[in-house]
């Protein structure tokens, strides 16, 4: 079995997901008491947080660099940033690398090309959203016409997500919100749509939405369990 290195904490809430669902899509494929090989560096978020919001990409870079470097120190054999957002950075911190990073976009858009979907809403932070290490990834490399909100609605999302889910909270008033997001997309033609923030899955699910949902959390999970096993 590959070791995988987990660069998380942003936040941690989603990183526990992460763990729990390598380590059970692992005890799936091999059975009785196997479990992943893992690294974990969780970061301090609030610092980052800061960096975040003030633009600092540079910052960043910096930071979660040193990190994957002290998981490749350590004996990972490929990385895994359990978050969308922090991707942006992902081409500064391959530089630093010799082991691959699995990226999330690519995994996420290999599951949507996989089911013929080619118009696709996109939800996550407006960072995620609006920027476009991820938008454009998706459609420059794989040819995926990706809707997102309009302004406000993007506002909401983005602050649904630092405000509660990173903290862990979850609101059927933001839920419903959500809702009437994915709807409106629906109404555009959107055949999906990507829960491009690794927190969303805490607020919905498959049942809740008039659409499918592609959750990138389990997405790149699976994708990370899949380079563990050698396949």
């Amino acid at each position: 079995m590959r070791k995988l290195g987990l660069l998380g904490g942003m936040s941690w809430e989603s990183t526990l997901d992460y763990y729990r669902l390598i380590n059970e899509g692992v005890r799936r494929e091999r059975g009785s008491l196997h479990s992943a090989e893992l690294l974990l560096y969780s970061v301090d978020f609030h610092p980052l947080e800061k960096m975040l919001q003030a633009g600092d990409w540079a910052g960043l870079e910096k930071a979660l660099s040193t990190a994957a470097q002290t998981l490749e120190k350590g004996g990972a054999e490929a990385l895994v940033i359990c978050t969308n957002t922090m991707h942006n950075c992902a081409p500064e911190i391959e530089k630093t690398l010799e082991i691959p990073l699995l990226h999330i976009a690519d995994a996420t858009a290999d599951a949507l090309t996989r089911d013929e979907i080619k118009r696709v809403g996109l939800l996550g932070t407006a960072f995620t959203m609006e920027k476009d290490f991820y938008r454009g990834r998706l459609s420059d490399k794989y040819g995926l016409d990706v809707l997102v909100p309009g302004d406000d609605d993007r506002q909401l999302v983005h602050r649904v997500i630092f405000d509660e889910l990173c903290l862990g909270i979850t609101k059927e008033k933001s839920a419903a919100a959500y809702r009437r997001i994915i709807e409106n997309m629906k109404e555009q033609g959107a055949e999906a749509v990507i829960l491009g923030c690794t927190e969303i899955g805490m607020l919905l699910d498959g049942e809740q939405s008039s659409l499918p949902l592609y959750d990138t959390t389990k997405i790149h999970a699976a994708r990370a369990v899949d380079f563990a096993l050698g396949r």
